[in-house]
């Protein structure tokens, strides 16, 4: 039987590019894009879209019914940085929105659904370097509190009634297909858009708060291959620990510097400082390499030449 699957918060970050590679696989008719944003022509033109916001249980009822899915992304949440803003709203989004989708997923009978964590379970007590895959967790945000309690329900409901789910947690996401979602690590997305309209960046961060981070096309591999992989390679049922390369804004600017001469940072520190503050500055992600086969593409220096060539092809900083 030919796989359906459905992508619910296809409109976010990883949501974007993750439609765009299951479509270049499955066909653009076998994946359905969702979104609590109002449907245009122009993605219906990718390929079916519906307009959803995953705490309306009837409307997933019947999206499900109407899609019959095999495999479902459930990526609709509210980042850190957003719902320290918004605590109750970020913390009904990303819980009630989980077991509306796990719990339709065991109604209409779907074989695999991948759901992500993040780097923002962890806490100011956890090992900060190379973070272990099982260590202390006690994360201080309504997003890394959220995402915590979400691993948890992603064992139980494997454990307790056999959903087959997947997950993973994201470092610092860097892509130039969809803007920053409000997530602390965004700076180093933002950064580059910056260097290329007026080839200088503020940052939030302090110029050596380092935090693992990963080029989107080697998180959308791992997304799409741990939720394909074999049930019998899955280990781990809560999230597995993922790493691509760890750096500072420093490090960072110093590359982009490189590679356009004349870039420059400054810095003006906020309160997402606090929220980095808390987070590893590198992750073990054995488990994943072992399990799964697990292994990133890319380095800083060609995440950094891929990042400006794709925006540069888009326009970004032209007159």
């Amino acid at each position: 039987m030919a796989e359906k699957i459905i992508i619910l918060g296809s409109e976010g970050q990883v949501g974007t590019d993750l439609a765009a590679s299951l479509r270049a696989v499955y066909g653009k008719n076998n994946v359905v894009c969702s979104d609590i944003k109002p449907a245009t022509e122009e993605k219906q033109d990718l390929g079916p879209y519906e307009e959803l916001n995953v705490l309306d249980r009837n409307a997933i009822t019947e999206t499900f019914r109407k899609h019959k899915p095999t495999m479902v992304y459930h990526l609709a949440a509210m980042l850190s940085a957003t719902a320290e803003k918004f605590p109750r709203k970020g913390w009904d989004l990303n819980m009630e929105g989980m077991f509306s989708i796990f719990d339709a997923c065991m109604e209409f009978d779907v074989k695999r659904v991948f759901w992500p964590s993040s780097i923002a379970v962890f806490g100011p007590n956890t090992p900060r370097i190379d973070t272990p895959q099982f260590c202390v967790m006690d994360p201080n945000t309504i997003y890394g509190i959220s995402k915590l309690a979400g691993e948890r329900f992603c064992e139980y409901y494997h454990q307790k009634y056999g959903l087959d789910v997947r997950s993973i947690r994201y470092p610092g996401l860097i892509g130039w297909k969809a803007k920053p979602g409000g997530g602390t690590t965004d700076y180093a997305v933002d950064i580059f858009h910056q260097a290329l309209i007026q080839n200088q960046y503020t940052c939030f961060l302090k110029a050596d708060t380092a935090l693992p981070m990963m080029y989107m096309d080697d998180a959308i591999k791992a997304t799409i291959n741990v939720t394909e992989a074999d049930s019998n390679l899955i280990k781990i049922r809560s999230s597995y620990n993922l790493s691509g390369m760890s750096f500072d804004p420093k490090t960072l600017s110093d590359e982009i510097a490189r590679q356009r001469p004349g870039f420059h940072i400054d810095y003006d520190i906020d309160g997402r400082q606090q929220i980095a503050e808390s987070w590893p500055q590198s992750i073990d992600d054995s488990a994943a390499r072992n399990d799964w086969g697990w292994k990133p593409d890319f380095s800083l220096e060609t995440m950094v030449s891929e990042m400006l060539k794709q925006l540069s092809k888009m326009g970004v900083g032209a007159n």
